[in-house]
């Protein structure tokens, strides 16, 4: 199952959880970075660099800018061909 949907968000929600040091359990789809979350700034620059580094990807401050919630960040790693990898 190549570019799977669902290996990318098994793996987005993986870096959330070890980057934000939040529970699994308590991240889903739909959280929202900030309102659900709780993050900062600093936070979101952290999550970015773990997701560049574990998805061997450059993501962009215009792209960042634009992540607010987890199938943000799912959706624009799901329409790279190599995110599986």
């Amino acid at each position: 199952m190549e570019n799977s949907e669902s290996q990318v968000a098994a793996r987005v929600m993986k870096v959330v959880s070890e980057t934000l040091v939040i529970d699994k359990g308590k991240i889903s789809r739909e959280s929202r970075f900030v309102e659900d979350l709780g993050t900062d700034s600093l936070d979101k620059v952290t999550l970015v660099m773990a997701l560049e580094n574990e998805f061997k990807t450059s993501i962009t401050d215009e792209q960042a800018a634009g992540i607010t919630s987890v199938k943000d960040v799912i959706s624009a790693l799901s329409c790279f061909p190599n995110m599986t990898k």
